[in-house]
Order: C-alpha cells, then sequence, then structure tokens
C-alpha cells in the first residue's frame, strides 16, 4: 500500500505557472496522490484560467492574500480532514521530475522518525545548476542563512517543495502564520527538530524552480517582508535574538548603503520595524 499523499499547490497571481507545474504533476509515477490548489486571493482571473484549464483539480479560494502560510495552511488543514498521511507544499513556479514524489515517500517511510523531506531543487533556466540541495542552514549568532549547494545537514527544508508527515504537523502546529513570506518553512522546520524529528532530503527528488516569482528579487517588497520575518524567526529561536537581529539587518543596510540603493534601505529599515512592532 502507498500512503495517500496531497500536493498542495499555492497560486497568487501566477496561474501560466500554476498551469505549467500541474502539466508536471500528471507525469508523476506514485500511485496514490491527490491535488490541490489554493489560490490565494488572485486578482488577474487565475481561479478562473485554473478550473477552465484543469477542471479535475480540487481548487479552493481564499478570496484574500493570506500570505504564504495562511494560504497553505487553507490547504493543509483540507488535506488533513481528508486523511492525508503526506502533505506535499510545492510552489506553483516549479516543474518537477516523475520521481519527485516517490523518492520523498519512500525516504520518509524508511524511517518514522523523519518529519520533512526536502527535494534538491535546480534553477528553472540552468536545469543542471543546483539552487538548494533540500534547504539550509541558519547561524543563530550572525543571523546569517544560506542554502546548502550540495549534500549536508540542513537545518531547515525549503518550503518550495516540503513533504510534511501528518502526525508531525498533527504534534508542532502547521506553519505560523505571522510570517507572511520568508522564514516560514525555517521556523516549521526548527519546531519540527525541537520536538524530535528528523528532517531530510531526497538526492532523487529533483524540482526545477523559478525564484521569487511571488516577491521580485530586490525589490523593496522583498526586503520589507524578508526583514520582518527574520525579526520574527530570531525573536523565537536564538537564545540571544538581538545579536542576529542587529548583525542581520544591519549588514543588509550597509550592503544597500554602499550600493547607493537608498530605497532599499530604507526598506529594509522598515521591515525591521514591522517585524519588532509584530513581536512585542
Amino acid at each position: 500500500m502507498y500512503p495517500i499523499a496531497y500536493i498542495i499547490v499555492l497560486n497568487w497571481n501566477g496561474w501560466r505557472d500554476t498551469l505549467a507545474c500541474l502539466a508536471a504533476l500528471e507525469a508523476l509515477n506514485y500511485p496514490n496522490y491527490e491535488v490541490v490548489v489554493v489560490d490565494n486571493g488572485s486578482t488577474d482571473g487565475s481561479a478562473e484560467e485554473i478550473r477552465k484549464a484543469k477542471p479535475q483539480v480540487n481548487l479552493l479560494e481564499t478570496r484574500q492574500n493570506l500570505g504564504f502560510a495562511g494560504g497553505n495552511n487553507i490547504g493543509i488543514r483540507y488535506a488533513l480532514e481528508q486523511g492525508a498521511e503526506y502533505i506535499w507544499l510545492l510552489n506553483n513556479d516549479t516543474v518537477v521530475d516523475p520521481d519527485a514524489l516517490t523518492a520523498m515517500v519512500e525516504l520518509a517511510e524508511k524511517d518514522c522518525r523523519i518529519g520533512v523531506v526536502g527535494s534538491v531543487l535546480y534553477y528553472m533556466e540552468q536545469p543542471t545548476k543546483v539552487q538548494a540541495w533540500g534547504g539550509g542552514r541558519v547561524n543563530l549568532l550572525t543571523g546569517r542563512s544560506r542554502h546548502l549547494l550540495a549534500p549536508g545537514e540542513p537545518h531547515y527544508i525549503t518550503g518550495a517543495s516540503m513533504l510534511l508527515r501528518r502526525e508531525a504537523l498533527e504534534q508542532v502546529g502547521l506553519l505560523d502564520e505571522g510570517f507572511f513570506m520568508y522564514w516560514e518553512d525555517a521556523d516549521l522546520s526548527f519546531r519540527l527538530r525541537q520536538k524530535g524529528w528528523m528532517v531530510a532530503v531526497a538526492p532523487e527528488s529533483k524540482v526545477l524552480h523559478k525564484e521569487s516569482a511571488s516577491a521580485k528579487k530586490g525589490s523593496p517588497r522583498q526586503d520589507i517582508l524578508y526583514n520582518a520575518s527574520a525579526v520574527r524567526f530570531f525573536r523565537r529561536h536564538a537564545q540571544l535574538p538581538s545579536l542576529p537581529i542587529t548583525l542581520g539587518i544591519g549588514g543588509r543596510m550597509l550592503k544597500r548603503l554602499l550600493l547607493g540603493d537608498w530605497e532599499r534601505v530604507r526598506s529594509v529599515w522598515l521591515g525591521y520595524r514591522r517585524g519588532e512592532e509584530a513581536t512585542r
């Protein structure tokens, strides 16, 4: 028997990417899965386009943008109600290899202590170049986070492709909706590890991934969201949170200052202030 896996694909104003993602999922060789698309308050007609092109797919509509955590949690709750044994969070700007889900489930089934499994992500435009080997590591002193680019021991699994065991979610809870975007995957991974669950990467689970489709890379909006979430993460997980927050925020502000990008200096500061206000 193959345990039932639910695949949650979150869409926000990106129906073209989502349709390409769904087309690739149809080629999966795993025999027991369901696909759920959560439309996260899109304003570009995404729900209508997805429903028209893929009427067989379960489509949930939030009617407002709940962020990455909030939108995915709608799908996770639905999947749990339907009896899902595994839940695969998958970014809509991905194209998966046919073996991707099978490789993750087989790895998880080998050890019941594994709470979350990641894929090896490759750049969509450079499909032989690793974007992240499952996830990455966080330095709780310096505030620096980096993706692993080769086999190693990640602290977290990236939310772009994250297979979660039902029992693990039932113990530690879902994604924290206090993170609108960024760091919520690291937070969940850290909470799982704190409860004794293992994180793992399935090397044969290969996923092509675009980068920053929802918040344009290098944009002021990305700076605000990233830094607000970083403050929340380190306030929760670091023993001396002011140290990684100060070093991380200060380093990002200095980098933008040296580039003469005053708008993004300001956006990093605004993100910091937003994060501090939210955690008071």
